[in-house]
């Protein structure tokens, strides 16, 4: 977990560095190992998403819907991120699937259903249904450690600009989709 939070800082700030200053950005402290914090700049979700290589899949995921300037607006967003494991868990051939232009719509669903429209951080969390930006809910619970439906969360309050990211061991599909028929 603190491998996770520590490339996805340093991503951050070589990202940002290499991008400029943004006014709009604000500090964080961000755990960087033993006892050492360092203080980052973060990016937007999406930034941040691009700065970590473990998010390499829901990025291009984000690029194929279309959703990236909707992740990088204001916010405030909280968003369950799979990383490439958990995609690469998904059953053969259906990731590539869901790239396709054609599937757009259903890709769309499965990713908004991954975000939650408010900031919530980790000591925040509590056990119940959770509302999504795809418009249903998903089960959060916290007996033996945080769960969204059967999803493990593995590292949380990574920030961002715009919200919050937590991560997740699997990809969620809401149940209005049907992902056989694809």
């Amino acid at each position: 977990m603190k491998k996770t939070i520590i490339a996805i800082a340093a991503a951050s700030v070589l990202l940002l560095s290499a991008c400029g200053a943004d006014e709009s950005s604000s500090d964080t402290t961000v755990a960087a190992g033993d006892d050492t914090e360092m203080v980052t700049e973060a990016g937007t979700i999406v930034e941040v998403a691009q700065g970590n290589e473990d998010f390499s899949t829901l990025v291009a995921a984000i690029t194929a819907a279309g959703l990236g300037e909707a992740l990088s607006g204001a916010g405030p967003f909280t968003v369950f991120a799979p990383t490439n494991a958990a995609f690469e868990a998904l059953p053969a051939g259906l990731l590539e699937k869901l790239l396709l232009p054609e599937n757009k719509e259903v890709l769309t669903k499965i990713l908004t259903y991954h975000v939650v429209p408010a900031m919530v951080m980790a000591a925040d969390v509590a056990a119940g249904d959770v509302a999504t930006l795809e418009g249903s809910t998903f089960a959060i619970t916290t007996d033996g450690g945080v769960k969204v439906n059967t999803s493990n969360v593995t590292a949380t309050d990574v920030p961002a600009s715009n919200g919050v990211i937590h991560v997740i061991d699997a990809v969620l599909v809401p149940a209005s989709v049907d992902v056989a028929s694809l």
